[in-house]
């Protein structure tokens, strides 16, 4: 399932080239990322810290295709996938686009651990929310 979210580029995200600066990018996706988890998968990172549960990223890779500038309206997809391994771990493959064209892509992946720390795991919750979920084919 494809999660969708929209945004405009704000004034203090751009850069003196007069374009978002690059930094912003993957803040955008972390916020509709950040919507899909809590929403899709009832994950709420504020509730689970305080029962002992953090949700981490492990690795991402981003790539910048185009340059967004000020003012442009957005939009950010952030689709699930689960660890081809079967390793605990969960994958989002996201695009920032403008203009029916792709801006920027990336894949985040991420797992949760205790608080306490030890090793990482996905909870029941989230387990039973992603089982249908795609299989992440690439590395």
């Amino acid at each position: 399932m494809e999660y969708t979210k929209t945004y405009t580029v704000k004034n203090e995200h751009i850069d003196v080239q007069e374009i978002m600066d690059g930094l912003y990018y993957p803040f955008y996706m972390e916020y509709c990322r950040h919507d899909y988890i809590r929403e899709v998968l009832s994950f709420d990172f504020e509730i689970e810290a305080k029962n002992g549960v953090y949700m981490v990223l492990s690795n991402y890779s981003i790539s910048f295709l185009r340059s967004l500038k000020r003012g442009d309206e957005f939009s950010v997809t952030c689709t699930l996938y689960k660890d081809k391994a079967g390793l605990p771990k969960l994958h989002f493959k996201q695009s920032i686009i403008f203009n029916n064209k792709v801006m920027t892509k990336a894949v985040f992946t991420g797992t949760c651990v205790p608080a306490t720390g030890g090793r990482p795991y996905l909870p029941t919750s989230v387990l039973d929310k992603i089982k249908d979920a795609p299989v992440l084919e690439e590395n």
